[in-house]
């Protein structure tokens, strides 16, 4: 189950040359507890919890040791406990289990340390030259096919623990434990290559398509230029690594003010949605990513441009204490800042655009596949959705009018930008439905205008309209789904279900 179910969606470990008696053993104990995630039985569950307690309990005391394990294929010591440090955080931080949760933190950040001890952030790629020759004999192909794969799970335990870090931090906004945007890594290679399930395949690949990729900090550098510079562009980008580059600008942005304000020498909020309009158009040209990884993707490019335009924990969080709504997801909620004026926030433009996001956030999740449905992002993407949806219930709005089809250059970029300034003198930004939603003005075929910018939210128009109410639950049944593999998924619809009976 852990490889049928969870690697397609987290594709860490290579199958077809994983072998069992190769591997430490808290690296083992945590892949099955994941595993026992997608099985049937209750209890499951809690054989999975009895593992990842025992996995945890051996790194914790034993890490001394562990440390210095090497496979037979590893470019350095200690890859598998980095491997296990990953696997046991994503167990431990969307687990049901509240206690298990809190003990994963006392982990969080090791497998980075970790990481640098051992010098894996400088450990040389695969030689390319090293690559056999098709009259190679089978055995010395083999011997080169693993040891390319092991480089490339080396590299891909580093990027996963890039991604994990920028998830948890969003997830209870705060700050991420090490800089993303400094990463030296290269972008993932081929794909393809890692899909092969034999040699030849491998070799017949890597020698037909042979690439050479920028490192991530590079690539950050161009994202943030001030120039629209389309190198980024000409580069092959996998789902792994535009997601590392999401969550390298999710960290940006938590260290961003309510008000878009940033630290000394960071890049401010208005630059951070530039960059983040730039990674769509990324996205949606990369050709090396199927149409599921397309969706996951934009899923996770939804959420963080949200909290680009509204920081959803804090609003949450908020909501949760001015009705005296008991919940497990944050902590020290009681003694957090008043927050914004919920009510007022509902009526803005940046409300709107929030709205937009949450919509296809939604969307998203209920046009993937089943199979597909149970990515480590998917409970705090809906949880967010679920959090605008609030908002705007809470203010009254039980029906919203959005745009048919939507601009999402014009939702991300700020409104100041010169590009926006430049789209409007030649007359296009004014004509589109999307920035007319925005503005809370009718939409192109309104019979007539809105009288206050809260009305024209649900002015008739040509576009969807949505029932809130009907849409949250929805929501609510997603998460009974999410809930029977990530167990946090439970204690946010228990959220949800006493937002519900507020909005009635």
């Amino acid at each position: 189950m852990f490889f049928v179910r969870f690697i397609p969606t987290f594709p860490i470990l290579h199958r077809a040359t994983f072998v069992f008696r190769d591997c430490i053993h808290p690296l083992l104990l945590n892949a099955i507890a994941i595993g026992s995630l997608y099985l049937g039985p209750k209890d499951a569950i809690t054989k999975g919890e009895v593992l990842w307690r025992l996995a945890h309990t051996a790194v914790a005391t034993s890490w001394q040791s562990l440390i210095n394990h090497r496979g037979p294929f590893d470019a350095c010591q200690g890859v598998q406990l980095v491997i296990t440090a990953l696997l046991g955080q994503v167990y431990g931080s969307l687990s049901k289990n509240r206690t298990i949760r809190t003990m994963s933190q006392s982990f969080h950040g090791l497998g980075f340390t970790w990481a640098n001890y051992l010098g894996m952030f400088d450990s040389e790629p695969y030689a390319t030259e090293n690559l056999p020759q098709p009259n190679t004999s089978k055995a010395e192909k083999d011997h080169q096919w693993r040891t390319w794969v092991a480089r490339d799970i080396q590299q891909r335990a580093l990027l996963a623990h890039y991604m994990l870090d920028g998830l948890i931090a969003q997830m209870s906004g705060k700050a991420t434990t090490i800089r993303h945007a400094s990463n030296q890594l290269t972008l993932l290679g081929n794909e393809a290559a890692f899909a092969a399930g034999n040699s030849d395949d491998w070799l017949s690949i890597m020698t037909a398509q042979p690439t050479t990729q920028p490192k991530f900090r590079s690539v950050f550098h161009m994202l943030f230029s001030p120039v629209n510079d389309h190198r980024w562009l000409s580069y092959s980008y996998s789902a792994i690594s535009l997601r590392v580059l999401l969550e390298g600008v999710q960290s940006l942005l938590s260290d961003c003010d309510e008000n878009g304000e940033a630290a000394v020498g960071l890049p401010s909020k208005n630059e951070i949605r530039r960059s983040l309009a730039r990674i769509h158009e990324t996205i949606s040209q990369s050709v090396a990513v199927s149409s599921d990884e397309r969706l996951e993707t934009l899923l996770r490019w939804h959420v963080i441009s949200l909290d680009a335009i509204a920081n959803t924990p804090l609003l949450g969080k908020c909501i949760c204490r001015r009705y005296a709504v008991e919940q497990h997801i944050w902590a020290n909620v009681k003694g957090m800042r008043p927050g914004p004026d919920l009510g007022a926030w509902a009526t803005s433009a940046d409300a709107r655009r929030a709205m937009l996001h949450a919509a296809a956030i939604q969307d998203i999740v209920e046009q993937l596949p089943r199979g597909r449905a149970h990515a480590i992002h998917f409970p705090s993407s809906l949880f967010a959705a679920a959090t605008v949806y609030t908002l705007f219930l809470l203010a009254g709005s039980v029906t919203v009018r959005l745009p048919a089809a939507v601009d999402w250059a014009e939702v991300v970029y700020p409104a100041n930008d010169p590009c926006v300034a430049l789209a409007e003198l030649a007359g296009t930004v004014f004509a589109s439905d999307t920035s007319r939603y925005i503005r809370g003005e009718p939409m192109a075929g309104d019979v007539g205008a809105a009288a206050s910018p809260a009305a024209a939210i649900t002015t008739a128009a040509v576009g969807v309209t949505r029932n809130l109410l009907y849409e949250f639950n929805s929501i609510q049944k997603l998460f009974g789904c999410l809930n029977t593999q990530w167990g946090i998924a439970g204690d946010m619809e228990k959220v949800i279900d006493k937002w519900i009976t507020l909005c009635h």
